[in-house]
């Protein structure tokens, strides 16, 4: 793919590059390989949650437990960090903040605590400042997005994220409150993708790196059979405190550079492999934060309601037949009726809520200075990563 195909983000807007002017949004379709990237990411996602009540009795499946939740995630915050490149505390740009992110943030919390109650027969308890099961992404990305502009201007971002997760890691007094362990220890996921340009994703399309891709993700595989009986798995879920997993704080100073390491190998590999052209799911990345959220329900109430808990779930055949029911979820979650059904609570509009931005002719006029064009205006910083 061209470097310049990958300069154009899904939604018909171009993250913003400041080499160069921005094209106009009618010239700048959905680039295929973020949606593709989404979509198969997504899909992961929901297989990979389909496989943790299967994993203690299977070592293959626990092992590509482990290896999926070493990058599915990383790789979705790096592509959230590139899509907010040009977030710049733009009144457009906060009311969609507000509107695709917080929205469905307080919305989803709400409905699967309460989900969690009627299904699981406990006591409804909600409390929007303590992130539950997949809302955390949500919590993160809208904290994530409000500092992007603070990680354009400091110096060595990369090295001083990588120093905050290393940190927040030794740190067991930082409590569940707006899910801060995990904006933390994932945060440089995130200021990586600031960092990089559409020049970064064209290397990952040349043949040699795409070669290197499928070695470097058996090699994972390997590695991660190797540590399925040596190594806590919640290490990769990022949630916790090195004391709180009963290791020496200095240990979570290695694992986060370790496993920064070894994520990002994997999410670079993974997103080599991803094809970017058009194909018969490329339509469906830009449906990916329905299913995300949604499938949650379905996730936790395979728990609830015991559908694990017989003979044939534990077989050979009853793992792919539960893998591949999970993947055929995913895929009819990001299509358009079910995309059509909830755009109300994933894409609401609250134009009643905010105030009318001022025109640029109302402005005050800055001598020295001109005004931006509509193209500019139009850059990314509210494209969803999901």
């Amino acid at each position: 793919m061209p470097p310049t195909s990958l300069g154009t983000a899904p939604g018909g807007t171009t993250p913003a590059d400041d080499t160069g002017p921005t094209p106009k949004r009618s010239a700048t379709p959905r680039d295929p390989f973020f949606d593709n990237a989404k979509f198969l990411a997504i899909v992961l996602v929901v297989v990979g949650h389909s496989w943790e009540a299967l994993r203690d009795d299977n070592r293959v499946l626990a092992a590509g437990y482990l290896l999926l939740y070493a990058f599915h995630m990383p790789a979705f915050t790096l592509i959230s960090g590139y899509f907010s490149r040009s977030f710049r505390h733009e009144p457009r740009q906060i009311k969609r903040l507000v509107s695709s992110v917080l929205v469905p943030y307080a919305v989803f919390e709400i409905a699967l605590n309460a989900f969690r109650a009627w299904a699981d027969g406990e006591e409804l308890k909600i409390s929007l400042l303590h992130p539950w099961y997949l809302t955390w992404f949500l919590m993160a990305l809208f904290v994530w997005r409000l500092t992007a502009p603070l990680w354009q201007l400091v110096r060595h971002p990369i090295l001083l994220s990588t120093a905050i997760a290393a940190l927040a890691s030794i740190d067991p007094g930082i409590g569940p409150d707006l899910g801060l362990q995990r904006v933390l220890q994932f945060l440089p996921f995130f200021v990586l993708g600031l960092k990089m340009r559409p020049e970064h994703f064209a290397l990952l399309r040349e043949r040699r790196v795409r070669i290197a891709a499928g070695p470097v993700l058996v090699g994972g595989a390997l590695v991660a059979y190797w540590a399925v009986l040596r190594m806590n798995p919640d290490w990769f879920y990022r949630r916790d405190a090195a004391q709180d997993l009963d290791a020496p704080w200095w240990a979570g100073v290695s694992m986060t550079v370790g496993m920064l390491v070894c994520s990002l190998v994997l999410s670079f590999a993974f997103l080599a492999l991803v094809p970017g052209r058009r194909t018969w799911f490329t339509a469906l990345g830009a449906g990916t934060l329905y299913a995300y959220l949604l499938h949650g329900f379905l996730a936790k109430g395979a728990h609830f309601w015991g559908w694990y808990d017989n003979d044939f779930s534990r077989t050979a055949l009853g793992a792919v037949t539960i893998s591949a029911l999970a993947a055929a979820l995913a895929v009819a979650l990001t299509t358009a009726p079910v995309r059509h059904v909830f755009r109300y609570v994933m894409e609401p509009r609250l134009d009643w809520l905010f105030h009318e931005p001022a025109r640029p002719s109302d402005a005050p006029h800055t001598p020295g200075g001109s005004e931006p064009s509509t193209s500019a205006r139009r850059r990314d910083g509210e494209q969803s990563p999901l």
